[in-house]
């Protein structure tokens, strides 16, 4: 505290000393302003009502939020000490051009004005050491979502105090903030071990998504850290459910999360998007069913005890993926036709049906395709996993783990996981009815993108302009371009994260769902690639979708790690000329790795390659069933467009187990000259590569370019190579 002798200057300013700081404060006095700047810059406080810290404080009648809340006769005041600082953040990103001072007597002789995006990393965008005390304005150019003042050297005995601190902004003010944080939505259910009714709102919620393969409801399940006994969660469409621990550890059920069949008599080939994550699980009788298809993710578990990967009869079943993973016990495949597993621990694994790869894997069996049909790889080159949401105490904050290369065995085995956290607060909360134009204007705030469960209508592009942005849905959130336009773009920078999210094709064509750098990109990302993770790509099924590409990666070192790109064989608005798209994926970025690729039934390529050094671990296929004859998918002098094709100029290209199939419904007759079309170089390298024809519904000539056997019969037996040249 000050000497009492010094208390009339703790005394309230007079009245028209009070209204004299006031005008100063909300408005563009001249001084050091050029006319050019002063016409650009606002007169509105982008600071007022602000969250803002301090180094420290005199005493608690001091505090920091006095300085941004309007009023002049409360202020801020420090201890009696070099350096002080305060700062504000601004609640999303803005340019700043002028930030003006009201100090008290005790005011800063030195001081810096910094800009940072992050609230850590600064930036001096003006600074003195003639510090006047009163009202000072200084003119400042920069960008950023916290603003710092940054007080070296008092210009009296006591502390640095002021009264308001005003910071002005290009916008004028006039465009709102939108602020980061805040709830999580009417479709994010949240529980802990005492929350009453659990298993009964899960049924609900069951009850609605179990069958509901293309409607509108989308969930997430969300866990507290804690035990949950008697638990039984089974797994709709459009649901995932997650813990909110740090590490699967952290929330363990003595239950089972659970997808089976019996909407589908057994059948599992369609139990597609959903997902599970983050949680341990003690399954009942000993082993956890999870019988999926595409798209239906099985990350960061940890399953003490077996995994069934067939439905209850071992019907059908056409998956799927696990990654980060420990399985203790044994997993069991048993009609599963393909699976890729990533960077696990699995405590065995008992067959495989046509394409069973591993990278990573601890546990895996060893290399012997094609019989049985195991690829095997040590470690996974590249890799990062997805990030995920969780609690820090009672703050939501979104883990983002870090990248590993020569991966092998789970991220978080070996206590606590590397990565970096960032709390809600830097988070656009995206909600049902959010517009794109507002989604546009949070990102170039600074914020990340947290979509919860929903369906959103988008009339222009998401841009993702910004290194290291998150973009993160919940529960499947699904986004419809309308009129066209392009989903979502993502610049040449470094970083950018996407996953959990599906991007469903409008009815009007779009050239590109999702493209992850411009063409001609050309930045080296190599130390910090944009990554594509559990994002998925729909035309058709839910209705009429039209797009000529799906998703293009132009960016150097992308990593796609488990997409589903699906041209829709089933459901509304499907058709040859319905649901058109002649693209899946296009890659024309060098040195792009992918993990986990799913792409089925488009009219062209489904895969096409033109980027250097490209590789692919795990790929799976169907050509479109619906061609109408050999006519619609003839290639020049090529009998059909290959499921994956890596262009002529390209000269460096490796891949490992790779399947297409086809299934030619409408004319069984079709004839496929390959599967796989490559250029025949020495740094071209295909291994364990198959095709099959479905019970004789159409057929290919050979597996790759001219080599391997043809299909033939009903049999449905796979024609294989295991290495190509």
């Amino acid at each position: 505290m000050r000497p009492e002798v010094n208390a009339a200057r703790r005394r309230p300013l007079g009245l028209i000393a009070l209204l004299a700081v006031l005008l100063a404060l909300l408005t563009v006095p001249a001084g050091p302003l050029t006319g050019a700047h002063a016409a650009a810059c606002g007169t509105t406080n982008a600071a007022q009502g602000r969250t803002a810290t301090a180094s420290s404080t005199e005493n608690g009648s001091f505090a920091a939020a006095n300085a941004v809340d309007g009023n002049t006769g409360t202020r801020w005041s420090s201890a009696f000490s070099d350096p002080q600082w305060i700062q504000v953040d601004l609640g999303g990103s803005q340019t700043v051009c002028e930030v003006v001072l009201g100090w008290e007597a005790a005011y800063a002789k030195a001081y810096q004005i910094q800009l940072s995006a992050n609230g850590t990393d600064w930036t001096t965008v003006a600074s003195t050491t003639t510090g006047t005390g009163g009202t000072e304005t200084r003119a400042v150019s920069g960008t950023g979502r916290y603003l710092r003042v940054y007080g070296t050297s008092r210009a009296t005995a006591y502390g640095y105090s002021l009264w308001e601190l005003a910071v002005h902004t290009t916008d004028g003010g006039t465009g709102p903030v939108i602020p980061g944080g805040g709830d999580l939505g009417p479709n994010v259910l949240v529980f802990d071990p005492s929350t009453p009714g659990i298993q009964a709102r899960l049924d609900q919620v069951f009850q609605q998504q179990e069958s509901a393969q293309f409607g509108t409801g989308r969930y997430a399940l969300l866990f507290k850290p804690g035990t949950y006994n008697n638990i039984n969660a089974n797994i709709g469409f459009y649901t995932s459910i997650a813990g909110l621990g740090l590490s699967p550890d952290d929330t363990t059920f003595n239950g089972d999360v659970t997808v089976d069949a019996g909407w589908f008599n057994g059948n599992a080939t369609q139990n597609f998007w959903r997902s599970a994550e983050n949680l341990a699980l003690n399954p009942v009788n000993g082993t956890d069913r999870w019988a999926v298809a595409q798209a239906a993710p099985f990350r960061r578990m940890h399953v003490k005890g077996g995994l069934n990967l067939a439905p209850n009869g071992y019907g059908w079943a056409s998956g799927g993926y696990i990654a980060d993973s420990k399985i203790d016990g044994t997993v069991g495949p048993y009609s599963q036709q393909q699976w890729y597993t990533r960077d696990s621990s699995v405590g065995g694994w008992t067959n495989g049906v046509w394409n069973m790869v591993f990278s990573g894997v601890q546990g895996a069996p060893a290399q012997s395709f094609p019989n049985p049909p195991y690829t095997t790889l040590d470690t996974t080159p590249v890799s990062r996993e997805k990030p995920f949401l969780y609690l820090d105490g009672n703050d939501y904050k979104v883990f983002v783990p870090a990248k590993r290369t020569n991966a092998r065995g789970t991220s978080w085995g070996n206590g606590a996981p590397q990565g970096s956290s960032i709390p809600l607060s830097q988070f656009y909360v995206v909600k049902p009815g959010a517009t794109a134009a507002t989604i546009n204007a949070a990102l170039a705030q600074g914020l990340n993108l947290l979509f919860t469960p929903g369906v959103y209508h988008v009339d222009q592009t998401i841009d993702v302009n910004r290194a290291n942005t998150v973009v993160l849905g919940l529960g499947l959130a699904t986004i419809i371009p309308d009129n066209g336009v392009t989903a979502m773009k993502v610049a040449d920078v470094d970083g950018v994260k996407l996953a959990g999210f599906l991007i469903d094709a409008g009815a009007v064509n779009s050239q590109v769902l999702l493209q992850v750098g411009p063409q001609g990109a050309a930045a080296d990302h190599a130390a910090n690639p944009t990554t594509v993770q559990d994002v998925f790509i729909r035309i058709g099924g839910a209705g009429p979708g039209r797009a000529t590409t799906s998703m293009e990666v132009n960016s150097d070192d992308t990593v796609i790690d488990h997409t589903w790109i699906w041209r829709a064989d089933h459901g509304a608005g499907v058709g040859w000329d319905t649901n058109p798209a002649d693209y899946g994926l296009r890659v024309n970025g060098d040195d792009v790795l992918a993990t986990g690729l799913f792409v089925e039934h488009f009219k062209k390529y489904d895969v096409q390659w033109s980027g250097e050094r490209g590789r692919t671990i795990f790929f799976q296929n169907e050509i479109a069933y619906d061609a109408p004859n050999q006519a619609a998918i003839q290639n020049g002098a090529t009998k059909g467009w290959a499921a994956y094709k890596v262009d002529d100029s390209v000269n460096s290209h490796e891949a490992w187990g790779l399947g297409s199939y086809c299934n030619f419904t409408t004319d069984p007759t079709i004839r496929m000259d390959h599967g796989f079309e490559v250029p025949v170089k020495s740094g071209i390298k295909m291994h364990d590569v198959l095709v099959v024809s479905l019970g004789g519904m159409g057929q290919y000539d050979h597996v790759i370019n001219g080599t391997g056997s043809a299909t033939s019969g009903t049999s449905t037996t796979p024609s294989t190579v295991v290495s190509f040249p």
